[in-house]
């Protein structure tokens, strides 16, 4: 954040904050004061001074919204054609009346600048995070909580959130009413608790959630809309030597106004924090609709919810059978809502727009479905049929390569590769998929071997950028890279033959989890890492968290929408993960399976020597580590990944450092170890 103003704004500031006209201080400004009080330790100015940020950014969005709105009816662009004169007046009025309502409602905003840095802090509910610390300070712990939860909505990955809201949840005085998202959007927030409800069979409480979800849909969606009705950026243009024409320039601006504006349903679907929106999620509202209606036998109300749905996914089997059932029962017709058929009218007036538009920008843009039916139905005989799951919006523009693990086809139960493995139980016995347990992977002289170069090779924090403790305060970890104790062992600091040992091992396990589930591609190390966890004494009493939290190893999860989100800071190129136990003398410490929501554990596996869990790192393997209570666990932790690209930059460098010595070659000097911090 850049402190720094020219003089003639700072005079012009304080003039116009000092005047009584100026309801509203520039909100980045009190951010500014507040991040400055809190690390002055002045707690309570900057709780003053960041709810005032807070407060005044949202009032300068509820303004623009208001003025949009009213100045676009008041001065209508649509009464003449573009070459009447009456037009360009619609235009120069609507914006003095944009203007002068936005300057009367929020006097200096409206001229004011905010930095994009602090917007994106805004976007990701920084200040919450200043806040949640300056309320504890101040012993408020009922506001810190509500300032934590609603931080840790947008910043799920947040470790130290996580581990600060478990402390909120313990404090006398504080209770779950406490824990409320302030920012929640109240389509999303409505949206959610109908799907609870629905989950636990309240049809009708869930159709009246869903109503009201629909009613702040299309409130939010003509917000959204309004606030794209502002100054647009044109990259790649000069304009002070612009030389297209009126109505070439005139078309830029609109163009990308409708580009804006048609985002809002992408938009309005992302939850906080995320990238990758729901998919099908205005029309998912109709399914759970059609299917609650006809579970409390309101036929009335289900068969245009059903009709509906089809507007948007046309020919949809399951659904076209549930309106011929409703018409059979009824029997009459019916007719889709009217709210949805006007939004989709003009969805598809944009999509035609834009089409034009694009091409007189030189931008390429693909008309797609924008609303893909993938996924989440339940499939069984009743009739009709309904929704039993979540759904992911992705726009077609937004569409990726699918994973090299969806492309192929999912298999399991090739060849173990060496006598001494025994498969104990596969995906069914495991209670999922792409999931195998097996044991004498290696012998209990190698497991010894291998235990006894970890206590002399691992560092506590190594693989984790530092951090002795990075998943729970209450243990200590201890790692270490197979090029590491390659380089420990030339140096004679660690037997040679223990460190090329942890490389042959490593080398194994990749051979059995490629043959196991008969993969077509060769899968490549992603990340290597010897690795103990050991319980530090005297923190061990009355403990409820987890060693290692329930995550997914390459996408974000997200319990509360039972998502997982493949985008960053996950690591989306792994593939197939893989730890083989070196030990069981320990307390605690089980490796779990669970369900999307972190809480239904679906299998559990207790570590022994050469035991081997292997399975894909989607969201369909959600796992953690329980709490070790007493003693060390020690094993070697794998990661995967079918993309040649990502490869380990460090196995590359085991793999000539093994060929050297495999050829008598001299030991190069100089090796870059870095380990990646593995979560």
């Amino acid at each position: 954040m850049d402190g720094s103003w020219p003089p003639v704004l700072m005079i012009l500031l304080s003039a116009q904050l000092s005047s009584s006209a100026a309801s509203l201080q520039p909100y980045d400004l009190l951010y500014e004061d507040a991040v400055r009080a809190f690390y002055s330790s002045d707690y309570e100015d900057a709780v003053r001074q960041m709810e005032g940020a807070l407060g005044s950014s949202a009032e300068v969005r509820r303004a623009k919204v208001r003025c949009r709105l009213r100045c676009q009816d008041q001065h209508p662009l649509d009464q003449a054609p573009f070459s009447d004169l009456r037009f360009f007046d619609a235009v120069l009025r609507r914006a003095a009346c944009m203007n002068g309502c936005i300057d009367e409602k929020v006097g200096i905003q409206s001229v004011h600048k905010v930095s994009e840095d602090v917007v994106q802090d805004f976007n990701r509910r920084i200040p919450y995070n200043y806040l949640q610390l300056a309320y504890q300070k101040l012993k408020q712990p009922e506001k810190a909580a509500a300032a934590a939860h609603t931080y840790f909505q947008a910043n799920p990955e947040h470790v130290e959130m996580d581990q600060d809201l478990e402390h909120y949840k313990d404090l006398q005085g504080v209770d779950e009413n406490h824990f409320v998202d302030r920012e929640a959007r109240p389509h999303q927030r409505s949206f959610t608790e109908a799907v609870k409800l629905y989950d636990r069979e309240d049809y009708e409480g869930a159709a009246t959630l869903f109503e009201e979800a629909l009613v702040e849909y299309f409130k939010a969606d003509v917000e959204c809309r309004a606030l794209c009705q502002g100054p647009q950026k044109f990259e790649g243009h000069d304009h002070l030597r612009y030389r297209y024409s009126l109505h070439e320039l005139v078309s830029d601006h609109f163009t990308q106004v409708l580009h804006c504006e048609h985002e809002c349903v992408r938009d309005l679907a992302t939850r906080p924090g995320r990238l990758s929106p729901m998919e099908n999620y205005l029309p998912l509202h109709y399914d759970y609709l059609q299917f609650a209606y006809f579970k409390v036998d309101r036929l009335e109300e289900a068969l245009p919810c059903a009709l509906t749905y089809i507007l948007f996914h046309e020919g949809e089997e399951f659904m076209t059978d549930n309106v011929e059932h409703y018409r059979e029962v009824l029997g009459h017709d019916g007719k889709p809502r009217e709210e949805a058929a006007r939004y989709l009218r003009r969805h598809k007036q944009e999509l035609e727009l834009l089409l034009i538009g694009s091409k007189i920008m030189g931008v390429e843009f693909t008309e797609g479905n924008y609303w893909s039916n993938t996924g989440g139905r339940d499939d069984s005989n009743r009739v009709p049929s309904g929704t039993d799951g979540w759904m992911e919006y992705v726009p077609i523009s937004e569409k990726k390569n699918v994973s090299a693990v969806v492309l192929q086809q999912l298999r399991e139960g090739g060849p173990l590769l060496y006598n001494s493995v025994q498969l104990v139980q596969n995906s069914v016995a495991l209670n999922g998929s792409q999931r195998v347990l097996l044991d004498r992977v290696i012998s209990e002289e190698e497991c010894s071997d291998l235990r006894n170069l970890a206590h002399t090779v691992t560092m506590a924090g190594d693989g984790y950028r530092g951090r002795t403790s990075p998943h729970t305060p209450n243990e200590k970890f201890e790692g270490a890279t197979v090029l590491k104790t390659l380089q420990y062992g030339y140096e004679g600091r660690v037997p040679l033959r223990s460190a090329r040992l942890f490389y042959d091992t490593s080398e194994r396990v990749r051979r059995i989890v490629e043959s196991y589930f008969m993969l077509n591609s060769t899968l490549h190390f992603s990340y290597t890492h010897l690795v103990c966890r050991t319980a530090i004494s005297g923190q061990q009493d009355h403990r409820n968290d987890l060693s290692h939290p329930i995550h997914a190893d390459n996408c974000l999860l997200d319990p509360d929408a039972h998502e997982c989100w493949k985008e960053p800071p996950a690591y989306t190129y792994r593939d197939y993960s893989a730890l083989l136990y070196l030990n069981g003398d320990f307390d605690g410490g089980e490796f779990i399976f669970t369900e999307m929501d972190a809480k239904t554990v679906t299998a559990a596996v207790k570590p022994k020597c050469g035991r081997l869990v292997g399975f894909s790192s989607g969201g369909e393997n959600p796992h953690g580590v329980k709490a070790v209570t007493s003693g060390q666990r020690c094993a070697v932790a794998l990661w995967f990944t079918l993309d040649p690209l990502y490869r380990e930059l460090e196995r590359l460098q085991a793999d000539e450092v093994i060929q050297a010595l495999d050829t008598q070659s001299v030991w190069g000097q100089g090796l870059n170890i870095n380990p990646k911090d593995e979560l």
